[in-house]
């Protein structure tokens, strides 16, 4: 159960299975719940996993698991993952039923492809969902309105309704309780705002740099807003945070669904210039923001990498707090847009973060691949005979004035049982007629065959593929890009005498 407030409540679930099993001669003799769990993944369904640990080391004192229906196995996003489990179950002599299913999960053909069809759809639900609130969440963000986070020292966060009437402010911790209400910033007591104001003349016209302000500060008696002394790296986020000159800005790091938290490029914020009161004027904003880029740049690439092993040294690891804290090193902002990402520059001193940002560096790869595969593509179109534009803004190709075409890249991502994956990302906004799928083999050098999609038959925002996804989908699947040229070519037609 994800939420409290929906009919999949464990109690409401639990009812039913009672009477299913009541109705079926079946005793319960132990239940596992997992409540207010997401059930995109296993991790944190700690009775699910302590289910499966049970029955796979055979001490599980019952031969029947009754489960309120396919959704509440799993919302996995790969249907292999919802069937492994149960397969798991069955191996051990274990049977899953789904209660409140209009199959029995007897393993027959009916059985086997309702229940796939529903797994399916219960991964799809949250897909959709997701697209949904993200959608939602952008939409809120460009009308002016907050979307989580602590306010930071100088400012408040205020609460209004929906029809833009003031509530009041909310403190640390509370929360709005009316769906409708919307969140604001605005500025705090006058003096912190005086002291925001404060920070960015001493950093911009008094030339203090930041351990200097976070010293005065601290001897002044004055507190960061959760109420400690300030670090140098405290003083530097109130520099760089573009909510102190109203800007409302959003989506810099993202996680959707089961995908790792990633940082986002700048062209997929979602901003709302001027959104909120402004602490200090943009003209002084901007003149520390050009103070903390010229800072470094001042330093050569050697510089820079003999600071941060420094502060390897120091610490034994690195994180982007730790770079911001550090005396005389700059920023980590400043090593991003250097070395053109944090992880480059910890590879050139030969330090390997504890987590695996090797996606990162797929993705780019994937990224920088893009031109020549869209080069490729319009040259194919072209020497079979048709007229291909591209749009600058979108890649959004329009062939012989008839038809359009997207071209998408989609990485191999290789699960832990050894089976490749691949996620097909169609753009909802442009509705190409064709997406033409290009998919690699892992490492993301070598094209494995290309899917040509066409809109009107999938209209999804998008597609996971596995090695063998059956007819209705290899139906798609070309081994290489001729036929998709052939839709271009022109025929001659011979004249009338």
């Amino acid at each position: 159960m994800s939420t409290d407030h929906q009919r999949y409540s464990t109690e409401n679930q639990a009812d039913e299975i009672r009477e299913y099993a009541a109705r079926n001669g079946i005793e319960i003799v132990r239940t596992y719940a997992d409540h207010g769990k997401s059930g995109l993944s296993i991790a944190g369904r700690d009775a699910m996993k302590q289910m499966l640990a049970d029955v796979e080391a055979g001490q599980a004192d019952f031969s029947l698991i009754l489960v309120y229906d396919v959704s509440r196995w799993g919302r996995f996003q790969d249907t292999d993952e919802s069937a492994y489990y149960e397969y798991k179950c069955k191996k051990a002599g274990v049977r899953v039923i789904y209660c409140a299913e209009p199959f029995e999960n007897d393993g027959s053909i009916a059985s086997e492809l309702l229940k796939s069809i529903k797994r399916t759809m219960s991964g799809e639900y949250s897909r959709q969902l997701g697209n949904k609130v993200f959608k939602g969440q952008c939409r809120l963000i460009e009308l002016g309105f907050r979307q989580g986070g602590s306010a930071g020292f100088g400012l408040r966060r205020f609460l209004i309704d929906g029809a833009g009437a003031p509530k009041g402010e909310l403190t640390r911790g509370q929360h709005k309780s009316i769906q409708t209400d919307r969140v604001v910033l605005t500025l705090g007591p006058v003096d912190e705002v005086e002291a925001v104001r404060w920070i960015y003349r001493s950093f911009v016209e008094d030339g203090q740099n930041e351990e200097a302000i976070a010293r005065l500060l601290n001897g002044r008696g004055i507190l960061n807003d959760v109420g400690h002394p300030w670090s140098r790296g405290n003083i530097h986020q109130v520099l760089i945070n573009e909510k102190y000159v109203g800007d409302n800005v959003w989506n810099r790091v993202s996680a959707k669904l089961t995908e790792r938290r990633r940082k986002n490029t700048p062209d997929e914020w979602i901003r709302r210039d001027g959104a909120f009161p402004a602490a200090v004027d943009r003209l002084l904003f901007d003149a520390a923001q050009v103070i903390i880029q010229e800072r470094s740049r001042k330093l050569t690439d050697d510089d820079m990498l003999e600071a941060l092993r420094r502060v390897l040294a120091t610490h034994g690891r690195l994180t982007g707090i730790l770079i911001d804290e550090a005396d005389d090193t700059p920023s980590s902002s400043a090593y991003a847009q250097r070395f053109k990402s944090l992880l480059r520059a910890y590879q050139l001193i030969g330090y390997t973060p504890e987590r695996d940002f090797a996606f990162l560096d797929a993705n780019r790869a994937v990224r920088e691949m893009h031109p020549s595969v869209m080069a490729g593509v319009m040259a194919g179109l072209e020497r079979a005979g048709g007229a291909v534009v591209r749009d600058p803004e979108t890649d959004l190709l329009t062939i012989n004035d008839e038809f359009t075409a997207a071209v998408v890249i989609s990485r191999c991502r290789v699960a832990a049982s050894g089976m490749r994956r691949w996620l097909i990302r169609l753009d909802e906004g442009l509705t190409p007629d064709i997406t033409v799928a290009v998919r690699l083999e892992p490492g993301e050098t070598t094209t494995l065959d290309y899917y040509l999609l066409p809109w009107i038959d999938l209209q999804l925002a998008s597609l996971r593929l596995r090695q063998a996804n059956g007819f209705g989908l290899d139906a798609f699947r070309f081994d290489t890009l001729e036929p998709f040229f052939d839709l271009a070519a022109r025929a001659p037609i011979r004249g009338v005498g």
